[in-house]
């Protein structure tokens, strides 16, 4: 009988592979033969699941996309609010070696945007997905009224959005300054700041 082959499953195979490369050496070395190679497959056999390399990088962006979804459905939304809260803003920062590796790509591929426009909407939807993590944060604080008096909820979800991703960038940039333990405290008296006097403990 012929062997079945799971295509799906190949095709992550092959897009994990090019991470992998990417992360070692760059986009550069992200070459059809070093991906086939890396994969275990034959140059002809990986163009059967992925038609260019546009469509090989924009597959590996959704998979961040995927990755991220999974972390968030995984996490179990109890205990203190605080807590749940700080840990749904780490879903996009690098606190862990797989977050890492996931920002140091991704990065990669963005500058790619302007070689290949069709990249260009995937990369904004990992941006709106952001921004919309912020807004509910937000709007969780407001809920269970722990925001300060007077908070305005469409200025703090931009500037926790612009908080998020820069300390992302500058996380990547300067591993050694912006440690995991150093973003978590950074995170906190963000959200403290943005409660009243007697906001529950993020411990």
């Amino acid at each position: 009988m012929p062997k079945i082959v799971d295509h799906e499953k190949q095709r992550r195979r092959v897009a994990e592979a090019a991470m992998r490369i990417i992360r070692r050496g760059g986009l550069e070395q992200a070459s059809v033969r070093n991906i086939a190679e890396e994969a275990g497959l034959s140059v002809g056999s990986m163009r059967h699941y992925f038609a260019s390399q546009a469509e090989l990088f924009a597959y590996c962006m959704n998979l961040f996309l995927v990755q991220i979804e999974e972390r968030i459905k995984a996490m179990k939304f109890d205990g203190p609010l605080l807590t749940v809260l700080k840990q749904l803003i780490f879903q996009f920062l690098p606190v862990d070696e797989e977050r890492r590796t996931e920002m140091e790509v991704w990065f990669t591929f963005n500058a790619k945007t302007l070689v290949y426009p069709e990249l260009k909407e995937l990369s904004d939807d990992i941006y709106k997905n952001l921004l919309n993590i912020s807004g509910m944060v937000i709007d969780q604080l407001i809920a269970h009224k722990l925001a300060k008096p007077g908070l305005d909820a469409d200025i703090e979800r931009e500037k926790l959005y612009a908080l998020i991703d820069g300390l992302a960038i500058h996380s990547m940039l300067r591993p050694d300054v912006l440690t995991p333990d150093r973003l978590e405290t950074i995170i906190d008296q963000h959200l403290q700041s943005l409660c009243g006097e007697a906001p529950e403990s993020p411990a």
